[in-house]
């Protein structure tokens, strides 16, 4: 963090949150030039995060009052160890808040939480096109597995092999 920043302080996000977090999920598609795949909205999120049966968390990373970045994640789990794990679905610092030291800590929150939960694991994803990405979270001790692939069944694909019973 630079001399000139407000203090950043990490939070579970709140309800309150949830047009902030969808405003940052927009820019995320944008950078990553996957805008036009968006279709979540403030109803969706509030529902995934807040509803009865939450399928996911997040936390906020704020300079002073103002949010500047945000992690979406949930946990899964690891036959192989026995164990659930956490996974990073989307880290975000918006472009004026980065190279303060902001994703690390939201990294290392979340790495903190991982063990305080018991997980075996901590996982994320990055595009194989985001070097800077990959080299951060290199240096921070992550294994880029370039070995696994992730597949993907949405839309219509979904919908045909599920009638296919």
């Amino acid at each position: 963090m630079t001399a000139h920043s407000t203090a950043f302080t990490i939070r579970p996000a709140q309800v309150a949150d949830v047009p902030v977090i969808l405003g940052m999920i927009t820019e995320l598609a944008e950078f990553e030039q996957l805008a036009h795949l968006v279709i979540a909205d403030v109803p969706m999120l509030q529902e995934a995060l807040f509803g009865a049966k939450p399928a996911c968390e997040c936390v906020i990373g704020s300079e002073g009052d103002t949010p500047v970045t945000f992690a979406l994640f949930f946990h899964n789990f690891s036959t192989f160890l026995g164990r659930k794990g956490l996974y990073l679905e989307d880290l975000y610092v918006k472009p004026h808040a980065r190279r303060r030291g902001h994703a690390k800590a939201m990294l290392t929150h979340l790495a903190a939480l991982a063990l305080e939960r018991g997980c075996g694991r901590f996982e994320w994803s990055v595009l194989d096109w985001n070097q800077n990405a990959i080299g951060f979270y290199q240096g921070l001790g992550a294994q880029v597995m370039p070995e696994w692939r992730i597949c993907r069944l949405t839309g219509s694909a979904l919908d045909a092999l599920a009638a296919a019973k």
